[in-house]
């Protein structure tokens, strides 16, 4: 038995899964005892969330068996993990969006039509929770109005809610601000130490090295390492997720060119409870990568709605290329020349049951040589999204695959060789990373300096702070819909910026 860890609370005994001719998990073992964080690693598509979702009982082995606290788990049954004492927070929503933040979480645990003495308990501990937690959110606002952060909390609370003692987080911390992670982690450390077990998968490593005991690694399927933490580095995580050393790109001095998108004193209205822009002035020019930071839901998603052409001002204007444009739209902004990465890959970035060739030329099908006297040519399609998959390493059974069998990971790499590979003058890169692994990290790094250097303008909207900091050659943080100063590459530190993103510098500066 591990030292300092209890009794061995749960068993995988060489599990597979196959999904048609591929193979997502091949012979795995793991095992987790009472008290242990275990931090399961690998390279989008390596299979590890394959392999939680037949331990939450969402797949079912086609080989293998699941054991826990002695018992056998029946295959394929979500209840019967939960019964015994499994939760999950899974990395993307599984939120029903007509219904508030409570009924969601009471959801499979009560009925809807119980007493509203038991809603009101309810109420009261999920309020509770959300306090002790950091994870603010209304729990009677309807969960279509919240923000893709405010959706994360939700779900990190459904999980928490039901007392579970193996809890397995499937990049939890994809949304959350890095103060935000720091409470969550050291909640779950004073969790740990009353008996829970954690099972916690991220592509950050830093957060793997703060909070896990034991890592996990996994490469197309299978276990190639397993080591204890402190006897670990991030270097040798990186390298045997991947198989080979990994080198963050060093971005070169920028060469700014002329404005290709300039705000001009705009204001837009909230939507839901996210926040609109206050009076936002801002430029993106050539040459330059614009970093944008900011805790979710202060205006990021209604400044990418602006630039993308989903929103428009209420009062200011918005110029491209030094002219107004008399219609703005989605369509106009790609004919302007902007590409987009959108922060939610499934519900604004592909269409899940439209193959990969589709959705590789979503915003193309216009265009020669994929239309042809209004028919889309099938060929120069599949060949175009034939390109994108082999130069972006986009694991997948075939560009007539539908979208969702992807992982989150592999989706996010299509859309990414989707924009690059058009060439636009303008980037929006809104949380272009989100669960990507390092090495995939790294190499959109590459993309978007690469696309700077050629001239591309271009806006890099993330909440990781580090990720802004090393790409970025000015940085604005928007608070409550505000738009700070910007700041060149090198003037500020984490901790200042961090000032600006809680609305401190905002009121030190009046």
């Amino acid at each position: 038995m591990t030292e300092g860890f209890g009794e061995t609370v749960l068993r995988l005994a060489d599990i597979t899964v196959r999904f048609g001719p591929v193979t997502a998990n091949e012979g795995v073992s793991l095992e987790l005892r009472r008290g242990e964080v275990v931090a399961l690693l690998g390279e989008n598509g390596a299979g590890k969330t394959t392999l939680m979702n037949v331990l939450f009982g969402l797949y079912a082995a086609d080989e293998g068996s699941v054991e826990l606290f002695g018992q056998s788990l029946p295959p394929g049954n979500p209840r019967a993990a939960l019964e015994a004492g499994v939760g999950m927070v899974h990395q993307h929503f599984t939120l029903a969006e007509n219904l508030t933040v409570l009924d969601n979480i009471a959801l499979g645990t009560r009925s809807l039509w119980s007493p509203v003495s038991g809603t009101r308990a309810l109420r009261a501990r999920v309020r509770a929770l959300a306090e002790e937690y950091g994870l603010r959110v209304d729990p009677d606002a309807t969960v279509a109005n919240l923000t893709v952060g405010q959706r994360q909390r939700v779900e990190i609370l459904k999980a928490l809610v039901r007392d579970a003692r193996i809890l397995i987080l499937d990049e939890p911390t994809a949304v959350l601000t890095p103060q935000e992670s720091l409470d969550l982690f050291a909640t779950l450390r004073r969790a740990v130490a009353n008996g829970l077990s954690i099972l916690f998968i991220s592509h950050k490593l830093h957060e793997v090295e703060a909070v896990s005991d034991r890592v996990v690694v996994l490469r197309h399927g299978r276990v190639v390492a397993e080591a204890a933490t402190a006897q670990t580095s991030r270097a040798e995580m990186a390298r045997l997720m991947v198989g080979a050393d990994i080198a963050a790109p060093a971005p070169r001095p920028a060469r700014p060119g002329p404005v290709r998108v300039a705000l001009r004193d705009v204001t837009t209205p909230a939507r839901g409870t996210a926040t609109g822009l206050r009076g936002v002035s801002m430029e993106l020019r050539a040459g330059q990568v614009t970093g944008l930071v900011g805790v979710s839901g202060n205006g990021q998603t209604a400044l990418a709605g602006l630039i993308a052409g989903l929103e428009r001002p209420e009062r200011g204007t918005l110029e491209i290329d030094g002219k107004t444009p008399a219609v703005w739209t989605p369509r106009t902004a790609v004919r302007a020349g902007i590409g987009r990465i959108p922060e939610d890959r499934h519900g604004e970035g592909t269409v899940g049951d439209f193959d990969l060739t589709e959705n590789a030329m979503m915003e193309l099908y216009s265009r020669w040589p994929f239309s042809r006297a209004g028919w889309i040519d099938r060929t120069s399609a599949r060949a175009w999204a034939q390109k994108i998959i082999k130069r972006y390493d986009v694991r997948c059974p075939g560009p007539e695959a539908p979208i969702r069998l992807l992982s989150g990971g592999n989706m996010q790499k299509l859309i990414l060789g989707r924009v690059m590979e058009t060439a636009p003058d303008v980037i929006l890169a809104n949380q272009p990373v989100r669960g990507l692994d390092i090495g995939a990290l790294t190499y959109v790094h590459e993309q978007l300096l690469a696309a700077r250097d050629r001239g591309a303008a271009i806006l890099l909207i993330s909440e990781d702070l580090d990720e802004v900091i090393a790409l970025s050659d000015v940085i604005h943080v928007l608070s409550e819909g505000r738009l700070s100063p910007g700041f060149e590459r090198g003037t500020m530190t984490p901790t200042e910026l961090g000032a600006w993103m809680t609305g401190a510098g905002f009121e030190d500066a009046a």
